[in-house]
């Protein structure tokens, strides 16, 4: 299922308005604060749509790759946010309240740090080379390099000691 998602009308961010993503800011200035490339209410969107799909599928999984360490300071990627998600949703759909099934959200990234799921995916055969993490790709898509996105994956595979390509 693919389901197009725009949260451009709304703006707040970096990512989905004419605000300037930061760029090289030290993995210290990345830790501080919840930052601009923040979406106001993203996975709340992605979660609500795959809970609408998994509640027409019968299925009780849902997955998200949202991760809480590395600097990322979005409250959307906490466990405790991703705990209350999972309670709302078993509340608010039908199997929930008619005790048919439970629903579960799967974070198997939540407690990796970059390195970590660099090593993963390396081991799972992830063709690295067909993907980016930029928060600002320039012409044709080719990453930035300087974003908080780039400079924390470049940091991942370098003490992953894994390749970037």
């Amino acid at each position: 299922m693919v389901a197009r998602i725009s949260l451009d009308a709304f703006g707040g961010s970096a990512l989905t308005a004419d605000i300037d993503v930061p760029k090289g800011r030290s993995v210290e200035d990345m830790g501080h604060g919840i930052p601009i490339t923040y979406v106001p209410a993203r996975n709340t969107i992605f979660l609500s749509f795959a809970l609408a799909w998994a509640e027409v599928l019968g299925s009780s999984d849902i997955f998200i790759g949202v991760n809480a360490l590395d600097y990322s300071g979005y409250p959307d990627c906490r466990p405790e946010y991703i705990e209350a998600y999972e309670r709302m949703a078993n509340l608010a759909t039908k199997a929930g309240v008619e005790g048919s099934t439970r629903l579960k959200i799967h974070t198997p990234l939540l407690h990796l740090n970059k390195a970590e799921i660099v090593k993963l995916g390396a081991e799972l055969g992830v063709p690295f080379g067909l993907t980016h993490s930029c928060y600002d790709p320039g012409p044709g898509g080719r990453p930035c390099g300087q974003c908080d996105s780039c400079l924390l994956r470049a940091k991942g595979f370098r003490e992953a000691g894994v390749a970037d390509r």
